[in-house]
């Protein structure tokens, strides 16, 4: 089955990535207490998120000054969703993504106790710059020996751990004044 991308889930991560109070901390307490305090920084400093679906091809995009991260939103209650199911549109689906924004964000449906999301590219590294920093870590969409492209929920980044790196490199440590 291919997962689906549904417009509640495109909501809760929304939420998350504008710093919403109440989502960012009810998906925090999933976290290790280390890591929430990091997740948390979402708050004082959230994405713009802007909804795009079905204008370009994909469902949202998270601005900073500094980049775009179009992403494209997948969910199912399965730990692998293959490209190849629904008479292969999900692999047209695919490689448009890939020409367009690279980046897919999948949403574990129906776990409880630990973290729903995690983040994955689906193309090349951009030569340089700040961007090349934040995705250089991220776990690549896994293809079939056909070609075929597949979200496995093991082989994903942390939403938490993504947004902690990418939140540590664009801003000035604490304590560093700015101006």
């Amino acid at each position: 089955m291919v997962g689906h991308s549904s417009s509640a889930y495109e909501r809760e991560l929304r939420g998350l990535l504008e710093g919403q109070p109440a989502a960012v901390r009810a998906y925090a307490r999933a976290l290790p207490p280390t890591e929430r305090k990091a997740f948390e920084r979402l708050i004082d400093r959230p994405f713009l998120i802007i909804r795009a679906a079905g204008s370009f091809g994909f469902d949202l995009v998270a601005l900073r000054r500094e980049y775009p991260f179009p992403i494209e939103v997948k969910a199912s209650a399965e730990a692998v969703i293959r490209f190849s199911a629904a008479s292969g549109r999900a692999n047209e689906q695919l490689e448009a993504h890939q020409r367009a924004v690279q980046r897919y964000a999948y949403r574990r449906v129906g776990l409880r106790g630990s973290e729903s999301w995690r983040v994955y590219s689906a193309g090349d590294l951009p030569k340089t710059g700040i961007l090349r920093l934040i995705l250089r870590e991220l776990p690549t969409v896994s293809r079939t020996p056909e070609g075929n492209g597949v979200l496995r929920w093991d082989e994903g980044m942390p939403l938490s751990r993504f947004l902690n790196r990418a939140i540590t490199l664009m801003e000035p440590p604490e304590g560093t004044p700015v101006g």
